[in-house]
């Protein structure tokens, strides 16, 4: 398949999984709590991930170790927890939407950090992806009222993670293979995980039907939203841009906005038409000159 028609559907398919998270995070929530869900979706995607990919730790060059530990840290470990931390106390559709600021601070990030040159039709359909961003928010404050607006920080953080784990890959990994990073990524993270998880009551309660729900939930979001998605996003870097692999964000509340509205999360004239301008936005963060 030629590049072109590749990325676009690596995106695609990224869209539809990763706009699933986040439902998958609140049905996670419902028994188990922040660090819980953080900590096992660490696990079950390292655990998977190890499984297929354990002999592709051997063509990391141990001089790349320093930067698979620093996108491990940024790119998965931190915004696990901001996430689920935020989506206690804000809807998954909100969090989503707020997630889509990623692109614009990789195209910030890539200019001052990474000496990363863009064209202008990129930074044209990212201020474009952002308007239509700001218009979901805005329109949000309606939909989700009573929510406490200040966690939507934590969202705001994990989108800088996001972009700084981007231009960290395509500077210093992108001679490594997407399945090399991803599992060198969660070995360093799954003694951490581990830890972090027996602080917790998760052992004490594991037998709790309930608990076994939503823990099953978070397997799905492991194992497909976190492992797999992190292979082909990885994928998605290397034959594209960063600007263009993190405009899938902008796609990602379509998706959210979709499982909102079968879980009664309301879905407004006003954020179809948000998600409309996002996805030009997002045409124009690909197209060439």
């Amino acid at each position: 398949m030629e590049t072109t028609k590749l990325k676009w559907l690596l995106l695609t398919t990224l869209a539809l999984v990763w706009g699933s998270s986040f439902i998958l995070i609140k049905k996670g929530l419902v028994a188990l709590s922040a660090m819980q869900v953080g900590s096992l979706r660490i696990i079950f995607a390292a655990v998977f991930l190890l499984l297929i990919g354990f002999q592709s730790l051997k063509k990391i060059p141990k001089a790349k170790w320093k930067y698979i530990a620093l996108t491990s840290l940024f790119g998965t470990f931190i915004p696990a927890f901001l996430f689920a931390i935020a989506q206690q106390h804000i809807s998954s559709v909100v969090s989503s939407v707020l997630n889509s600021l990623t692109p614009l601070n990789t195209l910030m990030l890539g200019v001052l950090f990474f000496g990363i040159h863009f064209k202008r039709t990129q930074i044209i359909g990212v201020c474009i992806g952002f308007i239509g961003c700001s218009i979901l928010i805005l329109n949000g404050a309606s939909v989700g009222a009573g929510q406490n607006y200040w966690y939507a920080g934590l969202i705001l953080i994990a989108s800088i993670c996001y972009a700084t784990n981007v231009n960290l890959i395509q500077r210093y990994l992108h001679d490594l293979s997407p399945l090399s990073i991803s599992t060198g990524n969660f070995s360093v993270m799954i003694i951490p995980a581990l830890c972090i998880l027996a602080t917790t009551d998760f052992f004490s309660i594991a037998g709790n039907y309930e608990v076994q729900t939503s823990t099953l939930f978070i397997v799905i979001l492991g194992v497909i939203g976190t492992g797999v998605a992190n292979i082909i996003f990885f994928k998605l870097i290397q034959i594209s841009s960063p600007v263009f692999a993190t405009s899938v964000t902008y796609l990602i509340p379509v998706v959210a906005f979709g499982w909102g509205f079968l879980d009664n999360e309301s879905l407004t004239t006003i954020q179809i038409f948000g998600a409309f301008i996002i996805l030009i936005g997002v045409y124009l963060s690909a197209k060439k000159k």
